[in-house]
């Protein structure tokens, strides 16, 4: 939107771009309770406590939208028996996605208690009478930890034991939390407490659960919160995009936390070596496949290795977003199959997580498969060597392995794989052999992103151009070819010791649905900054001055056009440096003063920071 007024627009020239590798830990947030900024000023340095949610429900609908039971009846097959709150809204097809995801296919043979997560569709759009809040909060939440839009978690505690007083033989129910975030160390950690609880006193459990959750904080990232539930106090920090990657910031008990009986050293991650051991060998060839969203499938004996390893390859290209459908645990009875299984056209990208024997026939035509057996112990060295061919699959039951014929671009880092064996064979703590891997795979993609954010900064226009009376200007356009010639010099050898076909990775990497959600994000972050750039550059500007060149009429223009350029900021929450907004709101009430009473009465209305 341009302003009225006389101005030039100056040349629009590349900035240098940041370099990336200089980020330093001042740009983390402290774990420590913040408030929450009131508006894109940042005006308020108050330490206001946060508001008071306007409904009933609103802080439980913070963390979950519900909990079901599912159990299982002889006649009807899985049911759902209880949704709480009652209130709650599920659509039937989501109940029966529920139903069905919440229980073990039949030849897992889970036997006692059983720990995994599913992912889902959500039916319909619901809105939220805490939605503004719940903005603001995911505002400052990582790519990888903000709520899921459209998809649904089903976070599931299963018990099934033998019980002769059933006809069946056997007591068989699932407790599922239903929740948008992927918080799934946090979740499973919870069901831990309140599962047993649940089987042992049933719906007024539940009840007394969901009112300790609805007296919880908001899970805002930055924030260190202590979460009672059931007598139990769980003590958590959600991270926020300002953390340096690869860093956590331990929350630590302090002599007030007395009532405190759990601390979570994170919320969210799962423990990488035990989930590829099995195949570690092939780590960096996986890393590939998920980078350019190649459809991958596990095949793993039950639901709980199913959902660890594929929110592991998910996780893997942290700090970049994958971007495409996951589905840690998948059934021949999802809503998807056809879709996912279908023949007559190539495999979506997408990574599904099986159990049932039927997708060894089924999902045979797809081209990366994962066979996970019963994952080892951590003392235990995995043999499996070579990329098996796909021919060798018939059935669920084949070696564990990698079922491929994909060339990977990269030269295989043996250093790694060294690494690794050599804290196996020393016993290195599980914890520790976890972060190596970490910090494996986030280098391997920092070097790997480094250039692509290189060379998008360098579209953004200089700050020069910036004209307070026109438009803002464009970012320049995304040229493969002008950025390949820019890895010459400044590619990803910069930072990775690691040889090979980088050109032909960023050719593919360009062509897939995690290169379109990541500079899609980077692009409307830019466009961001270029408004608040307008808006800051506005309110340097004498406007008192300027409007009295003008007449009524071009002046109440200016009003409302600032007035809506307002609104945006707060709406669109822009990163003006603090006092921006209310300076721009102070020009506003000073050139309203200016004009005649009937106009001031229609215009001389305050805004809200």
């Amino acid at each position: 939107m341009a302003l009225q007024g006389p101005a030039e627009l100056g040349e629009q020239v590349a900035e240098e771009p940041e370099d990336l590798d200089d980020q330093d830990a001042s740009s983390v947030s402290p774990a420590e309770e913040i408030t929450l900024p009131v508006g894109p000023g940042g005006d308020d340095g108050s330490g206001e406590e946060e508001p008071q949610p306007l409904l009933p429900w609103d802080r439980f609908s913070a963390w979950l939208h519900c909990i079901c039971v599912v159990g299982f009846d002889l006649e009807l097959g899985q049911a759902v028996e209880v949704i709480y709150p009652h209130h709650s809204k599920l659509s039937e097809k989501e109940k029966t996605s529920i139903c069905y995801l919440s229980f073990p296919d039949s030849n897992s043979g889970c036997l006692g208690d059983t720990q995994f997560c599913f992912r889902f569709r959500q039916g319909s759009n619901r809105k939220s009478s805490l939605g503004c809040f719940l903005e603001t909060a995911d505002r400052d939440a990582p790519v990888s930890l903000k709520r899921d839009q459209g998809h649904y978690y089903g976070y599931v505690y299963f018990r099934q034991v033998r019980d002769k007083s059933l006809k069946r033989g056997y007591f068989q129910k699932s407790l599922v939390l239903i929740s948008r975030l992927p918080y799934v160390t946090f979740f499973h950690s919870l069901l831990k407490i309140l599962a047993p609880e649940y089987f042992d006193k049933l719906e007024p459990c539940l009840e007394a659960a969901c009112n300790d959750i609805d007296r919880w904080p908001t899970p805002h990232p930055g924030r260190v919160l202590s979460l009672p539930i059931m007598g139990v106090v769980i003590k958590v920090r959600i991270p926020t995009c300002y953390d340096k990657p690869g860093t956590s910031q331990l929350v630590q008990s302090t002599q007030t936390d007395s009532q405190v009986s759990i601390v979570l050293p994170t919320i969210h991650e799962v423990d990488l070596f035990r989930c590829f051991h099995p195949v570690f060998f092939h780590i960096q060839m996986l890393w590939e496949l998920v980078l350019l969203g190649e459809p991958l499938v596990v095949m793993a004996p039950s639901p709980a290795e199913s959902s660890d390893t594929v929110l592991a390859l998910v996780s893997c290209l942290s700090p970049l977003r994958y971007c495409s459908d996951f589905r840690p645990y998948f059934t021949i009875h999802d809503s998807e199959f056809k879709e996912y299984t279908t023949k007559t056209q190539a495999p979506p990208s997408v990574i599904l997580g099986v159990t049932n024997p039927f997708f060894a026939k089924t999902l045979q035509h797809w081209p990366h498969i994962i066979r996970i057996g019963d994952m080892k112990q951590a003392g235990e060295m995995a043999k499996q060597m070579k990329v098996r061919k796909l021919k060798n699959l018939k059935t669920l039951d084949c070696k564990t392995g990698v079922y491929s014929a994909f060339k990977p671009f990269l030269n295989k880092d043996e250093d790694i794989i060294k690494q690794l064996q050599k804290g196996v064979q020393q016993k290195r703590p599980s914890a520790a052999q976890n972060a190596i891997l970490r910090r494996y795979f986030l280098e391997l993609t920092q070097s790997f992103i480094i250039p692509l954010e290189r060379y998008v900064a360098s579209l953004m226009p200089l700050q020069k151009s910036i004209s307070p009376w026109k438009s803002p200007p464009q970012l320049r356009p995304f040229l493969q070819e002008e950025f390949m010639k820019t890895l010459e010099k400044a590619g990803p050898q910069l930072t990775s010791r690691l040889k090979g076909d980088w050109i032909g990775l960023y050719r593919q990497f360009l062509r897939c649905p995690n290169f379109d959600g990541w500079f899609r994000n980077r692009k409307r972050e830019m466009s961001q900054k270029l408004e608040a750039l307008h808006l800051e550059a506005l309110c340097e500007e004498d406007l008192q001055l300027r409007t009295q060149e003008h007449t009524e009429v071009e002046t109440v223009d200016l009003v409302l056009k600032l007035k809506d350029k307002l609104t945006q900021a707060e709406k669109n929450h822009l990163p003006v440096r603090p006092g921006t907004v209310s300076k721009l709101q102070a020009h506003i009430e000073a050139i309203i003063l200016g004009l005649p009473e009937d106009l001031q009465g229609i215009l001389h209305k305050p805004c809200t920071p």
